[in-house]
């Protein structure tokens, strides 16, 4: 089975932002459950995953092998539409509200498949915003190929 090919991750230092558009062969409640589920997100970002729930102030932690711990919140929903996470970019510290960036995820449906776009922002937030706009850029980069792997490998 041949995996859904994607563009890479952009850049926008303008606005201080990473942006991806994919589009996955899987419905859009399968992708809801796989980015707001802690038990389908470790499938595919990171290694570990908590939520309070999923609901506007909920918080969590997601956690990356060789990275740490991030703490995370939950700071916008429409379910099943569009979530978005704020994370702290600081391995086990509290969030800073002042010192961190929010990932949004929207879906579309897109035929039998959902068109998903992932925007994080606030990057001018952070100490060397353009490090981490790359850095982030492969991040997403690799964490959403590994999304499609998830949802189109059958699992």
């Amino acid at each position: 089975m041949t995996m859904t090919s994607n563009e890479p991750s952009v850049v926008d230092s303008g606005d201080f932002s990473v942006r991806r558009t994919i589009t996955i062969a899987a419905p859009p409640e399968k992708v809801w459950a796989a980015i707001t589920e802690p038990e389908h997100i470790v499938g595919w970002f990171g290694q570990g995953a908590t939520l309070e729930a999923v609901a506007v102030g909920a918080d969590g932690v997601f956690s990356f092998d060789g990275w740490g711990d991030f703490p995370v919140r939950i700071e916008e929903l429409d379910a099943p539409r569009m979530i978005a996470y704020r994370w702290g970019n600081q391995s086990g510290s509290a969030l800073d509200r002042d010192h961190s960036t929010v990932f949004r995820f929207t879906l579309e449906p897109q035929g039998e498949g959902t068109r998903l776009t992932v925007v994080e922002s606030g990057f001018n937030t952070l100490a060397d915003p353009a490090a981490s706009m790359e850095s982030n850029r492969g991040g997403w980069d690799s964490e959403l190929d590994e999304l499609v792997a998830y949802l189109e490998g059958g699992s």
